[in-house]
């Protein structure tokens, strides 16, 4: 069996970075917090924690922390049924989920919105990643549940259909007669200027490849920010691929100019999440749904 008071600590100590706060959390002594996390290490051998500012889990402590994360989200719903007191409400369960970026920038807050005036009990630790890399996180364990753009299901998950999410290329009109004063050609495409969210990002490329033919260059700026990705294509500093429905209000006031509308890349989105899961994720899954069919075509 194992230690669930020790893997509390463990859990605090992560998610609060340091043994002080996770004591003053857990409302016990900083030595308190110690011995358990050191007496756990102890019998089984490992270290479960390196120390430091913040304090990180070891590969072994993160599988036990999420293994731990599943068990208190079973318990809270177990504690709602029975209108039992929790004892270790003062460390909540926590759903981890991965989700890409344009999704948290146009509908996904929408259902973390809705999901918390019905929860109150469940912390979400939500993770920014690329929506083709989401899936491994799932499928390796770090995360609960994903936003992803694998319709493949896992074994142990139950994966749904989100709807499509269409995306414009586009770049502000200064930009357009500076790089383009003779509209967009494969040649021009080639020397201007482009952004990168990040080097999963080749969004852009595939885009140039499929449109002109062409392979584009080195990006002017690699910018992990979706807010900041938008903010630099409107000041002129790139060209890039945006949510159409982040982009819309933009493109009809004229702050941005589309570069082809001919070519308008859509990218499916599918929700998975564990089969077997508690009324909890239930709830996040129909939220998660229902924004989904509000945003997503």
């Amino acid at each position: 069996m194992f230690d669930y008071a020790a893997l509390t600590a463990v859990s605090a100590i992560v998610r609060e970075g340091s043994f002080e706060k996770a004591a003053a959390v857990l409302g016990l002594t900083p030595s308190a917090v110690s011995q358990r996390v050191r007496g756990f290490e102890e019998r089984l051998g490992a270290v479960l924690i390196i120390r430091g500012q913040p304090c990180r889990l070891t590969e072994l402590g993160t599988m036990l922390c999420r293994h731990f994360d599943c068990v208190r989200v079973l318990e809270n719903d177990v504690a709602a049924r029975m209108a039992w007191k929790d004892d270790n409400a003062s460390l909540p369960a926590t759903v981890r989920i991965a989700v890409n970026a344009d999704s948290i920038t146009t509908w996904f807050t929408q259902a973390v919105m809705a999901f918390a005036r019905q929860e109150q009990t469940i912390t979400l630790d939500i993770s920014i990643d690329d929506e083709g890399c989401t899936a491994e996180r799932l499928r390796s364990g770090d995360v609960m549940a994903a936003v992803t753009a694998s319709s493949d299901p896992l074994p142990w998950c139950h994966t749904v259909s989100l709807g499509k999410m269409a995306y414009v290329a586009c770049a502000s009109p200064t930009f357009m007669a500076r790089h383009f004063p003779h509209g967009v050609t494969a040649a021009a495409l080639q020397k201007a200027p482009y952004l990168r969210f990040d080097r999963h990002d080749l969004f852009q490329s595939q885009w140039a490849e499929a449109a002109y033919g062409v392979t584009l260059g080195a990006p002017v700026c690699w910018i992990h920010s979706a807010n900041a990705f938008l903010e630099l294509c409107l000041y002129g500093m790139g060209w890039a691929l945006h949510p159409l429905p982040l982009v819309e209000q933009y493109l009809h006031s004229g702050e941005l100019v589309e570069l082809n509308p001919a070519h308008r890349p859509v990218v499916p989105l599918f929700w998975s999440v564990p089969r077997l899961y508690g009324a909890a994720l239930r709830r996040l899954s129909q939220c998660v749904q229902n924004a989904a069919e509000e945003w997503l075509s």
